[in-house]
């Protein structure tokens, strides 16, 4: 644990500037605080526990019966308790405000300007993970991931986090995951599209995008259906379906890897 620490200290104040933050979203209230439950957890010094929008750290047990301990939980909660010590954060709300266990789901920002969401990324103790109620800032968070995955920092170091190819997915069904590969038919069927990364639909690893899901992609000018070819990486819960499948319900899911001409890893 020593080592991460050192590192996220030694990277504090290196943020980098981004072209939009969580101070451009409506706030709530303020407070310190006072517990960390885990890497994406606090509770301010209000009584509100706050679940930190966007971003997925290691998982502790937290009194779940028989829950392995995901590698390196301990270091993201020590980190992110490094981070807020002695600041004051206030909460900023970029869709849906409350989950059903009552938490705010919440981006926090510090009165000296540390957003904690973007701080845990870019120190590679969490990864993105958004939803279609609560989109806002995912593209800069996405942003700081590549930068910590491309430096090997934390979870990114470590072989429980890796990029899956296609022919893995299968060995990861239940789990949050994030693939990539080439997608090598992209359909549209009675209002669904599906991208498919191998011959065999039926077997195969395959990407689902259903009608409702695809009015955003519209909206943002997108034509997955189009995508043949297309190198993707896509992140979602792997569910088997025939094959092992991922179902898309926003595009702040899947990367077009090919449009940035040069991908990080």
């Amino acid at each position: 644990m020593a080592r991460f620490l050192c590192l996220a200290f030694a990277l504090l104040g290196a943020a980098p500037a981004l072209a939009r933050g969580p101070a451009e979203l409506p706030a709530g209230e303020s407070g310190t605080v006072i517990e960390v439950v885990d890497g994406d957890t606090v509770i301010l010094s209000t009584g509100t526990e706050v679940r930190m929008v966007g971003i997925q750290a290691p998982k502790l047990p937290l009194g779940r019966r028989g829950f392995e301990p995901w590698p390196l939980s301990e270091e993201a909660r020590a980190t992110l308790q490094a981070l807020v010590r002695g600041r004051t954060f206030t909460v900023h709300f970029g869709g849906q405000r409350t989950d059903r266990h009552g938490r705010a789901l919440a981006h926090l920002l510090a009165q000296d300007g540390t957003w904690l969401q973007g701080e845990m990324l870019r120190l590679g103790m969490a990864r993105v993970y958004s939803f279609d109620d609560n989109r806002a800032l995912v593209a800069e968070m996405l942003e700081l991931e590549r930068s910590a995955r491309a430096g090997r920092f934390g979870i990114w170091s470590h072989p429980f986090y890796r990029i899956l190819g296609p022919d893995d997915a299968g060995t990861r069904i239940g789990t949050f995951q994030v693939v990539e590969g080439t997608i090598v038919d992209a359909a549209l069927l009675r209002g669904t599209v599906y991208l498919n990364f191998g011959a065999d639909w039926r077997t195969d690893f395959t990407v689902s995008i259903g009608r409702r899901a695809m009015a955003p992609f519209r909206a943002a000018g997108l034509e997955p259906e189009t995508w043949n070819g297309r190198q993707v990486r896509v992140r979602g819960w792997l569910d088997q379906r025939n094959g092992p499948m991922i179902e898309v319900t926003h595009p702040e899911q899947i990367e077009l890897l090919d449009d940035r001409g040069q991908d990080d890893d």
